[in-house]
């Protein structure tokens, strides 16, 4: 194909796919140092982020912490940290993984002690409250402080909560709002009927079945007496919000919701294309909670959430007692952001569990990026600065790229492995025609001849470059530097012994 027909392609595709797009990943509970697990799910988001604004669309991309709870409120006072000072300085913490893992420069970030996040959250329970759908009793039952959620006896794995196995559930009695999911159950079921609106098609049948057995109406308030960190319930002083009815409203508020003044919770969730990123043990509460709450309020449910799998080490669960979690900054000090980005989005499967060692980061980073793309990068243009005249593209020139049907669809699947996969494709044939036909050799020999292989090869790498740019931006431009000055590029990816 033409460079001329690549660039047609590419602008009839973005004609014809423009459209706003709300995306977001969950908001990580700021008892803890960021982890590999959210990593994950931040540059996940990210490269769907970045594609899109390619392919010419408009993106709202959000990201923030929540910030109330009882975990929280017990681990500031273990710390003997004021809370609001405990979850300043953890907010600052997440907010520089923008920095490190090199995310979208636009970038929302929203914190649930906003003073406006507050007050959505406050009108999301009046309009819950108008419906009918939130009503005050006692209620006895097993808690668990980890999920900051009551939960079955029928659900319990030897006794424990199944993503908390090390946290004794504890029994709460007391007076609290609930709110009247089984009302929705019928049309949360219809909702979830729609094609789509989960991704992987198995965690949307997981889902279904949940609501099939049955709903019941679940607790959105805690005394104020027991749990004092949280936002208060409107009309009453003695109760605040169960930490999950106010966290999840971020999703609307950070859009400006309800006033919306500058138009932009209309543009992007009313109107356009919203997408949530969240991890598989989320599915009770994304697709079917907060659900369940926007259809309460009378706001229009999430178009499509997606969900990813966990990060296992040697395939056990990373925790510090067994020395095994993986710091993702300290990866990025040592590798670089984009070879982080590199191993997420290409060794980490976008929707199962995947192992995640040092020794399987260190081997790929050395074959597929020092040994591979960095390598073939600096032979490339070390001969097209060798032999050229001039760069291939002008500097003003706009690069532009075309994934092929398939690797399209794999993107619209949000399949990363798939693609990455197909780039490298490409690496590995511009590197077997370096080997095979050595026009190092033929330049010498044939110069003619021999310019134009290389011009070629330049524009393989040119292409290869654009292509990787939703996954690693940096590395991006800096191959397309050394493209526009016909110069040899720095080390892109030292070799680590």
């Amino acid at each position: 194909m033409s460079k001329r027909a690549v660039y047609e392609s590419t602008r009839r595709l973005k004609k014809t796919m423009a459209k706003s797009l709300y995306l977001t990943t969950t908001l990580p509970y700021v008892n803890a140092d960021p982890h590999i697990g959210f990593a994950l799910e931040m540059v996940q988001a990210d490269v769907i982020a970045r594609y899109r604004t390619l392919l010419g669309d408009n993106v709202f991309f959000s990201t923030g912490t929540d910030e109330h709870g009882l975990k929280i409120f017990r681990k500031a006072a273990e710390e003997g940290k004021d809370t609001q000072a405990y979850v300043d300085e953890y907010a600052a913490k997440f907010k520089r993984l923008k920095e490190k893992l090199d995310l979208h420069e636009e970038l929302h970030f929203i914190r649930t002690t906003d003073a406006h996040h507050k007050a959505a959250a406050q009108e999301m329970w009046r309009r819950c409250l108008a419906q009918g759908d939130i009503f005050k009793k006692k209620y006895k039952g097993l808690y668990c402080v980890g999920d900051e959620a009551f939960i079955k006896e029928t659900e319990l794995v030897d006794g424990k909560c199944p993503n908390h196995p090390t946290m004794e559930p504890v029994e709460i009695e007391e007076e609290n709002y609930f709110f009247r999911l089984s009302a929705y159950q019928e049309k949360l079921l219809a909702y979830l009927s729609r094609e789509g609106v989960i991704v992987p098609e198995w965690r949307r049948e997981e889902a279904i079945n949940f609501v099939r057995k049955g709903l019941e109406d679940f607790s959105i308030s805690r005394t104020k007496e027991k749990m004092p960190w949280g936002v208060p319930v409107p009309d009453d002083d003695t109760q605040v919000m169960y930490v999950w009815f106010d966290a999840l409203t971020n999703y609307v508020s950070t859009l400006g919701w309800p006033e919306d003044a500058e138009g932009t919770f209309k543009k992007y969730w009313m109107e356009g294309e919203t997408l949530q990123l969240a991890g598989k043990d989320q599915v009770r509460f994304q697709s079917i909670m907060w659900q369940g709450m926007l259809m309460s309020a009378r706001l229009k449910t999430t178009d499509r959430i997606l969900y990813h799998g966990f990060i296992t080490s040697d395939g056990k669960k990373m925790s510090k007692s067994l020395g095994n979690v993986i710091d993702p900054l300290a990866v990025v000090a040592e590798y670089g952001t984009d070879a982080l980005r590199y191993f997420l989005a290409r060794h980490v499967h976008p929707f199962e569990d995947s192992d995640f060692t040092m020794e399987k980061f260190k081997e790929a980073y050395n074959a597929n990026l020092a040994n591979g793309l960095g390598n073939l990068a600096a032979r490339v243009m070390q001969l097209a600065e060798s032999n050229l005249d001039k760069p291939v593209f002008a500097e003003d020139e706009t690069f532009v790229f075309s994934y092929s049907p398939q690797t399209q669809e794999a993107m619209r699947g949000y399949d990363l492995n798939t693609v990455m996969d197909s780039i490298w494709g490409a690496v590995s044939r511009v590197d077997q025609t370096m080997q095979k036909d050595q026009p190092f050799k033929i330049v010498k020999e044939d110069k003619k001849r021999g310019v134009e292989m290389i011009q070629g090869m330049v524009k393989q790498l040119a292409w290869i470059a654009k292509a990787i740019e939703p996954f690693m931006p940096d590395t991006s431009e800096k191959i397309l530097h050394a493209v526009k000055a016909n110069k040899k590029p720095e080390n892109l990816f030292p070799r680590k012994d």
